[in-house]
């Protein structure tokens, strides 16, 4: 009896084992993909914020329609996010700069509220690479922080140093329309330019962003801006969100020649999930069959629907962010029902976003491409549509090839290293005077 009941077990056990599916290589790759993405440190070098998002009563602790949250960060494993403090152009007068000033105050409050008083025990501020992987070893998340236009400052340039001082270490010099800084890529449009390139004011800020040891961002600012500030700068650049030019042809994208100097200068450009960045041709396809319908839903949110060349026209203040916000609202009702719409052309995916790694990596080496979003101010596409898919990102460099190594070096290495040289020359710059 004993007998017969092992060989009944044995049996059994026989029978079940041979019946469990042998993992697939797609099984693997996932297995695989999802041990590196815990192992590196995921850092996105842009992630917009609307000061609204960070009150006691409304703040990154829930889950909002955002689309960077506490909880969409530990959902898919994003470990870093720079908040930015973007102030959208304006007039260059004293009115404007005490407007935008102010902006830029408010937002570098806002940032400071969740990791300090809203969430101190989930998000942390660093300023340095020590601090992001001191913080990262306790389990937290990590916030940074970047400015996005340096119209701020105004005509004061001890505001640099503020901005420094309230954990600010990165910043463009210009955004969409020229500054009092330097140039913007949209004079590409009309070929009318403002400064040549930088001003003389501009050229301080980029000594001063030198001595200070917070680096300088080209993604906004024009070809020449960008060449005089490689030419000026003692230390390596970034572009926080720009994809390349040869495979869409945007002005906010960096061309080959553009590359070529990055390159050169040590510096890293962070590859942006922004669909009209990164496929022009997919994103006029797509658009042009939801179009009606995205009219419809902005009708029945009480809004007109506008081109998003438009938007950026708008007059800054509260009604221009209302209106963003219910265009966000919108767009994310249009995306559930373009999911029962048949025949609709694709949308740009991951697999479009790292077409872009993969030809920037090519061009100019792994050491020195990034990864960034540019989430809540316009980017996210199929499969990273919010911080929450982050995985997907580090899934397809897996199926691409790419080892753990430089997909460390891609989601952060790379631009914690810049921001070490940069910190390095301002020491030096520092110890001279």
């Amino acid at each position: 009896m004993y007998k017969k009941s092992i060989l009944y077990f044995s049996l059994i056990l026989m029978i079940t084992t041979s019946c469990k599916p042998e993992p697939t290589k797609e099984d693997n790759l996932i297995a695989k993909a999802k041990a590196i993405h815990k192992r590196v440190i995921t850092l996105d070098t842009h992630c917009d914020i609307n000061v609204k998002n960070f009150t006691d009563s409304l703040n990154y602790t829930q889950e909002l329609d955002t689309q960077i949250t506490l909880p969409k960060m530990k959902a898919g494993g994003l470990d870093v996010a720079w908040f930015i403090v973007y102030t959208g152009q304006d007039s260059l007068n004293d009115a404007g700069y005490k407007k935008a000033y102010d902006n830029a105050m408010s937002k570098f409050k806002a940032i400071h509220k969740l990791v300090e008083d809203i969430a101190p025990n989930d998000i942390e501020l660093a300023v340095t690479s020590d601090d992001v992987r001191r913080i990262n070893a306790k389990g937290k998340k990590i916030a940074m922080i970047g400015i996005e236009n340096g119209y701020p400052i105004g005509l004061d340039i001890s505001n640099v140093e503020k901005f420094y001082n309230l954990g600010a270490r990165y910043m463009s010099l210009s955004h969409n329309g020229h500054s009092q800084l330097c140039d913007s890529n949209t004079g590409e449009a009309d070929d009318v330019w403002l400064n040549n390139g930088l001003s003389d004011l501009g050229k301080q800020v980029v000594s001063e962003m030198n001595r200070l040891g917070m680096m300088i961002d080209v993604s906004h600012p024009s070809k020449e801006s960008m060449k005089q500030m490689i030419e000026l700068s003692k230390a390596p650049i970034i572009a926080s969100h720009s994809s390349a030019r040869a495979l869409c042809n945007h002005s906010r994208n960096l061309d080959d020649e553009q590359l070529g100097w990055l390159k050169e200068n040590g510096g890293v450009v962070q590859t942006v999930a922004f669909t009209s960045y990164l496929n022009t041709e997919k994103v006029d396809a797509r658009d042009k069959a939801l179009n009606e319908i995205e009219k419809r839903v902005m009708d029945s949110l009480g809004a007109e629907w506008m081109p998003m060349h438009d938007i950026g026209k708008l007059p800054n203040g509260d009604d221009k962010d209302a209106y963003i916000q219910t265009f966000i609202n919108m767009r994310t009702i249009v995306k559930e029902k373009a999911k029962s719409i048949k025949d609709l052309p694709p949308a740009v995916d991951v697999t479009d976003f790292v077409n872009h790694i993969d030809y920037l990596v090519e061009k100019i080496g792994i050491d020195h491409v990034g990864i960034s979003s540019d989430f809540d101010g316009g980017g996210g596409i199929e499969g990273w549509s919010d911080a929450s898919e982050t995985f997907n990102v580090t899934l397809e460099l897996v199926k691409r090839g790419y080892t753990e190594n430089q997909i460390e070096q891609l989601w952060s290495g790379n631009l914690l290293r810049v921001l070490d040289e940069v910190e390095a020359v301002a020491k030096d710059i520092q110890s001279e005077s």
